[in-house]
């Protein structure tokens, strides 16, 4: 079993780390390693990190904030819709259970293929490839952007990947996925067969089949950038579809993720 230990801050935020996956280990809540332990494991390219990304089902938010508060920890809420946080000094950690858009929540699926793997001597479980490329697939901000990240997860795993489960999960959104595989045959010529031949050419079937939509007056880019169009919805008149019914966002979601703009989240 691979060990996935990426380059931490210091030892301290290792005993932290360490101490919060026995704890909730020892409180039975399911839970994923993600972030840089589970890049470096998906595509042997290291990286520094200065927090550990825990994913857990929504249900399980409050217990994990419980369970810290307890501990002594600072905890938060700050995005109601998938994202908490719990601080011990200059250390903490993410607690996701979705995606800031909306899109990528963490279901049973995430723990049916999760990796096992090694982690500061600890056996852990790891996200899913398929379901990181799948949230990672829409960070493309200003000032971040994941593609990079979903192009080496699909350059080290892409024949091993579950591409029908991929292409469940875009659903709707398959246009994202297939912009990444696009990028993916430019960026690594030598490599494009990691891709198979079946899923660009159901993408490219769906590509030519798909009629133009100039009723909906729908603006998705919000979906990939939560700054980056709202000039769109705010003046341009468009509609913004991470809004339900159509998007998996209440307003009030919507207002608070868009009043972090500029946040370090």
């Amino acid at each position: 079993m691979k060990s996935c230990t990426a380059r931490v801050v210091d030892e301290s935020a290792e005993a932290f780390y360490v101490d919060a996956m026995t704890r909730l280990d020892d409180a039975a809540i399911p839970h994923l390693i993600g972030g840089a332990f589970a890049f470096i494991k998906l595509t042997n390219i290291e990286r520094d990190t200065k927090d550990l990304d825990v994913f857990v089902r929504p249900e399980d938010c409050r217990r994990v904030l419980d369970l810290f508060d307890a501990r002594g920890c600072r905890t938060e809420l700050p995005f109601p819709h998938w994202l908490g946080k719990v601080h011990d000094g200059p250390h903490f950690i993410d607690v996701i259970f979705s995606s800031g858009n909306g899109v990528a929540r963490v279901d049973d699926l995430w723990f049916t293929h999760a990796e096992p793997a090694q982690l500061f001597d600890r056996a852990v479980r790891l996200c899913p490839a398929e379901e990181m490329i799948w949230s990672k697939s829409f960070v493309q901000e200003r000032e971040r952007f994941d593609g990079a990240d979903v192009l080496h997860i699909i350059r080290e795993r892409g024949t091993a990947l579950d591409w029908d489960r991929l292409l469940m999960r875009f659903d709707q959104h398959w246009r994202v996925l297939f912009a990444h595989l696009v990028m993916f045959g430019y960026a690594y010529p030598a490599q494009r067969q990691q891709v198979p031949d079946w899923v660009m050419a159901e993408l490219s079937r769906r590509l030519a089949l798909e009629p133009a939509d100039a009723t909906s007056r729908v603006c998705r880019g919000t979906l990939l950038s939560r700054e980056q169009y709202l000039v769109d919805v705010e003046r341009l008149g468009y509609r913004d579809g991470r809004l339900e019914p159509g998007g998996p966002m209440t307003p009030e979601e919507v207002d608070i993720w868009t009043a972090a703009i500029g946040e370090d989240d």
